[in-house]
């Protein structure tokens, strides 16, 4: 494990016998629909991209595909339950587009939103709080088949589909997301391949990210004229990059992934503008053509939160002949305009993602985003880790993850400590779940699931997680 941030300074917050965090810190756990829900063609329900890619052969691990999952759809008043059990202040799910608007235009499906009716209703009547999201990556297959988000028509549907959500839940929601990581939409959807739709072209990734930033911000535009007391925010997944090196080479090669993985959205949505050294990086991707006159104004809406996913720290370095090719993430067609960029693994602890483990980089991002960026309430939406699990006895022990969890809510504590506006974290994932390319072989939950009984038995790190929530705060070490 990397070492946990230091404590902070005493008198800034209570010390006493724990490190508590700040009266009303919202406390949660995260899902997302296509990785849980399954009943894949129920209830009026279409296909997505993602239906269509993990039905395609070579596409994931093993031919896995999100049909069944976790079987949340038949499920989720006992799942619900659970989380009650846990102790969860707050439940962020995301909702299903082609459940929701099947093909992606026209009219509600009726069957599809009361599902999420249901599932509001239930949060509630347990005392937690709904936090919606309104894109995680299921695009309807039609919109894709019409352009996909390269085409600028789908921010517009978005908008369309957000209106239809609100109107549907939004007296009961407070809480709203627009889009969930829209690097891993734009890069890994259209970049690299590697998740849905599968296509690869550093030119459809850019106009890819530019549309779901200006879905977000007319969505934000429709929920703000509609819901004026809603909570509206984006998640992005950030990471602090570092170059391997002092070297002029490894500074910049840090300078070029920074702007693709965390300023090519930042600055939009926070500052309405894009770098410009980004956009120099991408000349010979992309002209920027698509950018039209008052887009980025819309794109930059204003917000009343910012969500923060973290995993881990980007190393980098300089090209250099004959280097060993990489995956996933770490693949040149994920960062068009800096394909010849190395990432460099340090020998550090790693999860089962083979994600190192950094959680001062935690604090990092959180002051980098504070400092730079905005004075706007911040959410952690996602933090979490995959490791091997075993079912033993019954149980199911897991003292990595939990270590994982704990060295990061130190971090966030830290972060707070050192006036960062952090006001909920929120662990990835509630449960064991259908992990995207890599199918049913890589394990996030709290909750483990039996794929064949669908049986969910809780972690020691839930069983850790339940107290955390209960004293709000952590052992002093």
């Amino acid at each position: 494990m990397s070492n946990p941030a230091s404590p902070p300074a005493a008198g800034v917050l209570d010390q006493g016998p724990e490190l508590t965090f700040p009266p009303g810190f919202r406390w949660g756990a995260a899902t997302a629909a296509y990785q849980i829900e399954g009943a894949a063609t129920e209830g009026g329900r279409t296909p997505s991209i993602w239906d269509t890619f993990s039905h395609t052969e070579g596409r994931t691990v093993g031919g896995h595909t999100g049909d069944v999952a976790c079987d949340h759809y038949h499920r989720m008043p006992d799942d619900v339950r659970l989380m009650a059990e846990l102790g969860l202040k707050s439940y962020r799910f995301s909702v299903s587009w082609p459940r929701v608007q099947p093909g992606g235009t026209g009219a509600a499906n009726q069957a599809g939103l009361d599902f999420y009716r249901r599932l509001v209703d239930e949060l509630l009547a347990h005392d937690i709080e709904p936090w919606l999201t309104l894109y995680h990556w299921d695009l309807p297959q039609p919109l894709e088949d019409a352009g996909g988000w390269p085409a600028r028509d789908t921010a517009a549907r978005f908008a369309d589909y957000a209106q239809l959500v609100a109107d549907a839940l939004g007296d009961r929601v407070r809480y709203w997301t627009t889009l969930n990581e829209p690097w891993c939409s734009a890069f890994l959807g259209y970049g690299s391949g590697v998740h849905a739709p599968g296509r690869s072209d550093g030119g459809d990734a850019v106009r890819a990210g530019h549309h779901l930033m200006l879905g977000h911000g007319l969505a934000v535009e429709a929920l703000r004229a509609s819901r004026p007391d809603a909570q509206l925010g984006i998640t992005l997944n950030l990471y602090p990059v570092t170059p391997a090196t002092d070297a002029a080479g490894d500074v910049d090669a840090a300078r070029r992934i920074d702007g693709l993985a965390n300023r090519f959205f930042l600055d939009p949505v926070l500052r309405g503008s894009y770098p410009a050294d980004l956009t120099a990086d991408l000349r010979q991707i992309s002209d920027f053509g698509h950018v039209q006159d008052g887009d980025l104004k819309i794109i930059s809406s204003p917000l009343d939160v910012v969500g923060i996913n973290y995993y881990s720290r980007h190393v980098v370095a300089a090209p250099i002949e004959e280097a060993e090719p990489a995956a996933y993430w770490r693949s040149p067609s994920c960062w068009p305009g800096s394909e010849d960029v190395r990432f460099v693994t340090r020998g550090v602890p790693v999860t089962d993602m083979d994600w190192e483990i950094d959680a001062p980089g935690l604090v990092e991002t959180l002051e980098r985003v504070h400092r730079d960026y905005t004075d706007l309430p911040l959410y952690i939406t996602e933090n979490g880790s995959a490791f091997v699990d075993a079912v033993v006895d019954g149980r199911v022990d897991d003292p990595d993850r939990l270590a994982y969890f704990d060295a990061h809510l130190r971090a966030a504590r830290a972060a707070i400590s050192a006036g960062v506006p952090l006001k909920g974290y929120f662990a990835w994932s509630l449960m064991d779940n259908f992990e995207w390319a890599w199918g049913y072989t890589k394990r996030f939950g709290m909750v483990h699931v039996d794929y064949d009984s669908q049986a969910r038995i809780p972690k020691s790190s839930a069983r850790w997680y339940a107290e955390v929530i209960r004293r709000n705060g952590l052992a002093a070490q």
